[in-house]
């Protein structure tokens, strides 16, 4: 992770002086700026975490280059919209990890070259069925891009059943055999969020592929002659890029309720953006092939696995609701919602 300053400690722990060196760090960082400590004795980590805390500086990553400890940490909370919504209400589900783009910023790093690392139409029925039983209102289904998978008509329908569902996707494939899936589905169950980044075909190719832009919009055009609801979402890095594509959206007369406008996230491919740790989300019930995890935007990293174990599914919601509570007893005050959808 690129940071904004480096600080080297060399073997300053806390008991030597490292504290006034952090402070002094502090004193001359804007908000959001990225710090990267870097030094020798490995105990440093838990005391350097244990201090982020308590101070409101979210440390977001721990690496080991040639032999000395890197850390990360950010200068102070992440303004995104705080929220009431329940933890377990909503659930997400990476049916796969494969894509037919390559995305500059994906969260998870999806590519036409990334193993599938499919959840499974036999897990994914299981799942539904235990959901609701646990509070699930919403569903919603990413990847990847779910409709490379030959079974998304089954995995979508058993979903609905269960819960609203919300399938996000890049809707460039909606042809053949897929058409005819998708044909299958109840339209007031199942929702289509459609990748969309710009007005103009220029920036959404830049970051998404020479000819995406163009796809994505014959893909909205045809959800929408079968009957679905459409919502587009936007993943944009400047408040400039979210103001023209708000505008775009009132030219569209797109509702309220169909606009997902994001900003980039400093996770997966992207190499800058917003930096976000598990204390700046309220969790959001996310299941991948590999197990549980905190959030949606940190899908297949380490520092937001809770649980390998899916099943039982009451046990892996209650483990995220506990991993919440302790992040609770540090600093609930960061705790917000980051929208994927």
């Amino acid at each position: 992770m690129k940071a904004d300053i480096d600080l080297d400690i060399g073997r300053t722990t806390f008991a030597s002086g490292l504290l006034p060196e952090l402070i002094a760090v502090l004193r001359r960082s804007r908000p959001g700026d990225l710090v990267a400590v870097v030094g020798d004795e490995e105990h440093v980590g838990p005391e350097l975490e244990t201090w982020c805390r308590f101070t409101g500086n979210p440390l977001l990553e721990t690496t080991v280059e040639n032999g000395r400890m890197r850390f990360v940490l950010r200068c102070g909370a992440v303004p995104v919209p705080a929220d009431n919504r329940p933890v377990g209400s909503r659930l997400w589900l990476y049916t796969n990890f494969d894509c037919n783009l390559h995305c500059d910023y994906c969260c998870v790093r999806s590519s036409p070259a990334a193993p599938r690392r499919e959840l499974g139409r036999a897990r994914v029925q299981r799942i539904a069925r235990e959901a609701p039983g646990l509070g699930v209102k919403e569903i919603f289904v990413t990847g990847g891009e779910p409709f490379l998978l030959e079974d998304i008509g089954d995995i979508l329908a058993c979903c609905a059943a269960a819960a609203p569902t919300t399938v996000l996707t890049n809707g460039m494939l909606f042809a053949g055999r897929r058409a005819e899936s998708l044909a299958a589905l109840p339209r007031d169950r199942v929702v289509l969020q459609i990748s969309l980044d710009s007005a103009t075909p220029e920036l959404h190719d830049l970051h998404r592929g020479r000819g995406s832009w163009a796809r994505a919009r014959e893909g909205i055009e045809r959800a929408r002659a079968q009957g679905f609801r459409v919502r587009l979402a936007a993943t944009v890095s400047t408040d400039t890029e979210a103001e023209q594509f708000r505008q775009f959206l009132d030219e569209e007369k797109i509702a309220p309720e169909d606009r997902v406008i994001r900003r980039v996230a400093l996770r997966g491919s992207a190499t800058e953006g917003v930096a976000l740790s598990r204390a700046d989300l309220v969790p959001e019930v996310t299941i991948t092939s590999e197990g549980v995890y905190w959030h949606p935007v940190g899908g297949q990293d380490a520092d937001f696995l809770v649980t390998r174990d899916i099943f039982p599914l009451s046990e892996s919601f209650a483990a995220v609701r506990l991993a919440f509570d302790r992040e609770g007893d540090h600093a609930n005050k960061l705790a917000r919602i980051f929208n994927c959808a």
